[in-house]
């Protein structure tokens, strides 16, 4: 898809209340202020090379959007784990079930009259899809490891002065020891310019680097020498007994005096001053319905070691640089002065564990989460899944699949916010591509027309339900997705983005049409039968249900998609019959209510929950990311979200007994932040930083569950700045202890950019910049002003009258 991103270039300058609006830009702080850094290597354990997880989150993450790899450190034998977007076991399979339709009205009437047992039986019977379904080792399949580098230097001797860091302003992992009286250092960084992963060994003393570097798997591959290159290649199952996706890496080195040479399996390198190994990798899939098969990889693969072999390091760093910087520079964030960082970051984590975090570690975490982002998801690439592009395994938790209850959604929530719009394209890419699977879904499976997809994903286009009506009867997805749509307008104002995804949507709109029935006791339109996202109640007849009619979360994502469908029709001046039926159809929609207690309902009845403390609230969707429910327009709704939250927390949300639930948590804090309550934000931040953050600040579900993390940097940036309702809210969500700070280049819906200042937990002053004439709205602290732009340049604006929101 084309960059969605523009430039800007007005800039608006205003005074509200006489507090001064102008240039903001954090203080420059050391090179050191975004680092993760360590005094230990992550220890490489050979007899446990491939599951010893406890080493492998010490290790730190590299990508390019389509190459990954964790770096681990350690001196005399070096691992670094490889990744690549598109290593999926599996293959397209027809999992759509043609007798489904014929018991839908049965299980609906079953419903209305209560009888949620038989209704549920039913359902498992009848809706769930054919075949195995995600189970492991079937045609659905896994995204799993590429496999590793090992680097064996020949020796036990001791060390000292060590240092393992990875740069967030660079992107480059860098590791420096004394051994035998040499200092030595290697740098490692993954380039997209020239899609390879780049690793540097160099010492201070001539002729003092040398070792064996092998590349392997687990299963399924061959190594042979051709024309100065390790070749690893192989083909991964496709579930049904045979091969599936082909893939290959491929190796080289390049010395500054000394020896390289090569056999079947080993890389030899003896008495060189340096060595840069240059390793390139691809696999024959590419994301186009129905084959996904047709790239050259072997080509692909030896042209681009080829072309990077030619290139001196020094260029090959600097094109890297100045293309990962181009995003990562774009927000600055600072809280408090700037200052020497002196704590390894393990020892941070280990302080926040016992309640001494710092805001330094707030800091990091804001920014690896874009870190993160930029690694795991660039314009052409797949986009990041479950694991984002980081997995050690053949057959990864969850299959490391793209699960889109939350997960998928949560992983770009930061993107419009953090100014990184255009990394949510390969989102919008999948989803384009489940567009005709989806179709065939929702014919074969409920006889409808428009496109469907359930809980869960792959590279393959799935779209059935899953094999457990318990969660594969998530109905709300295909509107969910399409909510982004609209969103990632907001934040660009690229109309030729939106034209383009205007018919995906459309056809979202034309399922949940077809789909919505009207409830006989109520009137009101209704899904069903569906869950509320892995959620179960204790129905009247006394059996634990998920099944039900006009679940909460379903009511509010079909009528935020509706909400969009008419903001995207009107955007593109397209008015026929079906916006019409769209509006009407929305009036009609059930929608949130409150139930006796106070909260909002999850269910259409009020159900007594059998997980009172269960890890979605899926329910408080209408929150956020949602905007149905808000402080300004609803605020009895506001309050009801609240207690549902206040429930929740009380009971357990986001803690298990072996851990903590970190993406739930990360939603909390942007659930809070949206109810403006900036100490619950705060407390549900310290919860992950205390409670689920591997000593590499990887999330942990547990396990590694990389959705925490992009979460984490949305909080974090929704309690700095809200847009949701159409004005700018600036700084909504300030807890108490972030005193003073800074953050600059943070985006607003409506396309503006934003920077602001605060001390002493006050507003000093903010810069707002927009490429478009119109106007604008921002609130802080129950006030308001507006500003106008005119498109022609910087204009300043005073706003003497401001008045009270």
């Amino acid at each position: 898809m084309k960059n969605s991103v523009k430039k800007l270039t007005l800039l608006g300058l205003f005074t509200l209340a006489g507090i001064v609006f102008s240039s903001c830009s954090p203080e420059e702080s050391p090179k050191d202020h975004v680092k993760l850094w360590y005094s230990s290597p992550a220890k490489v354990i050979e007899n446990e090379k491939f599951s010893h997880q406890r080493e492998w989150l010490k290790a730190l993450p590299l990508g390019n959007g389509s190459l990954g790899a964790m770096v681990f450190g350690d001196v005399n034998l070096e691992r670094i784990q490889l990744n690549e977007q598109t290593m999926w076991s599996g293959s397209p399979t027809d999992n759509d079930n043609p007798e489904a339709p014929k018991a839908l009205e049965k299980i609906r009437n079953l419903l209305y009259q209560g009888k949620y047992l038989e209704a549920t039986q039913l359902t498992n019977e009848t809706q769930i899809c054919l075949g195995v379904g995600s189970k492991r080792g079937g045609p659905f399949g896994s995204f799993q490891t590429l496999g590793e580098l090992w680097f064996d230097f020949g020796t036990d001797a001791e060390f000292h002065n060590y240092h393992r860091e990875l740069d967030l302003e660079d992107a480059v992992v860098r590791v420096n020891y004394t051994q035998d009286g040499v200092n030595y250092s290697r740098e490692v960084f993954a380039s997209y310019p020239d899609q390879v992963l780049v690793a540097r060994f160099s010492a201070d003393q001539p002729g003092s680097i040398s070792f064996s570097c092998k590349m392997d798997r687990l299963e399924r591959f061959t190594t042979h020498t051709e024309d100065q290159q390790l070749v690893m290649k192989g083909a991964l199952s496709d579930g049904k007994g045979g091969d599936g996706l082909e893939y290959m890496a491929r190796l080289a080195a390049l010395n500054t005096n000394g020896t390289v040479s090569y056999t079947d399996s080993t890389v030899i390198v003896k008495d060189a001053d340096e060595v840069t190994m240059i390793l390139s990798a691809s696999t024959d899939y590419v994301l186009s319905y129905p084959s996904y098969k047709g790239t050259d990889y072997e080509h692909v693969t030896d042209t681009h070691l080829k072309a990077a072999l030619k290139v001196p390091y020094e260029q090959l760093l600097q094109r890297h640089l100045d293309e990962y910087k181009s995003y990562f520079d774009r927000v600055q964030f600072r809280l408090g002065e700037s200052r020497i960082d002196d704590i390894p970051t393990d020892e941070r984590i280990a302080n926040a564990k016992l309640g001494r975090g710092d805001s330094r570690l707030v800091e990091l975490i804001f920014q690896y989460g874009r870190y993160l982002l930029i690694a795991s998801s660039r314009p052409g690439t797949m986009p990041a899944n479950l694991q984002g592009l980081w997995a050690d395994q053949v057959h990864s938790p969850w299959n490391g699949d793209y699960h889109t209850d939350v997960n998928i959604q949560m992983n770009y929530w930061p993107a419009g916010v953090t100014n990184l719009s255009e990394l949510q394209l390969p989102m919008f890419d999948l989803i384009t591509s489940l567009v005709k699977p989806g179709e065939r879904t929702a014919k074969i499976q409920y006889n409808h027309n428009g496109w469907v997809v359930h809980p869960i994903t792959n590279v393959w286009g799935f779209t059935s339900p899953g094999e457990k009506a318990s969660w594969g009867m998530h109905l709300g997805a295909g509107a969910w997705l399409c909510t982004h749509i609209w969103e990632h307008y907001l934040y660009t104002g690229d109309r030729e983005f939106l034209a383009q995804m205007y018919p995906v949507m459309r056809g979202s709109v034309m399922f949940y049409l077809d789909w919505l029935v009207q409830h006989p006791q109520t009137g009101k339109l209704v899904s069903g039968p569906a869950v509320s996202p892995e959620n179960t109640f204790v129905a009247p007849d006394g059996s634990h249900s998920q099944i039900s009619m006009g679940p909460a979360h379903d009511q509010q994502v079909i009528w935020q998609l509706f909400t969009d469908f008419v903001s995207t029709s009107t955007e593109l001046n397209k008015t026929d019959e079906l916006v019409k039926k769209v509006l009407d159809a929305r009036e009609r929609l059930a929608g949130p209510k409150i139930g006796s207690d106070g909260r909002i309902m999850e269910w259409a009845e009020e159900f007594p929950e059998v997980e009172p403390g269960h890890r979605h609230i899926s329910h408080l969707f209408a929150m956020h990311p949602g905007s149905q429910i808000n402080m300004e327009e609803t605020p009895e709704l506001a309050a009801a979200a609240k207690k549902s939250l206040e429930f929740r927390i009380q009971n357990g949300v986001g803690h298990t007994q072996a851990g903590t639930f970190g993406w739930s948590a990360a939603w909390l804090i942007s659930q809070y932040a949206r109810l403006l309550e900036p100490e619950k934000a705060n407390e549900s931040l310290n919860t992950i930083l205390s409670g689920s953050v591997a000593p590499n600040l990887f999330n942990l579900h547990p396990p590694f569950q990389i959705d925490g993390n992009f979460g984490t940097t949305a909080g974090i940036a929704e309690m700095l700045i809200q847009s949701h309702t159409g004005a700018i809210q600036l700084l909504p969500a300030l807890p108490i202890e972030w005193s003073s700070g800074g953050v600059k280049g943070l985006k607003a819906r409506g396309g503006f950019e934003v920077d602001i200042h605060w001390e002493e937990n006050r507003l000093t002053h903010a810069l707002i910049k927009s490429h478009r004439a119109g106007s604008v709205v921002v609130r802080y602290l129950g006030k308001e002003a507006k500003i106008e732009f005119n498109g022609r340049g910087t204009k300043t604006v005073r706003l003497l009258d401001f008045k009270l929101g």
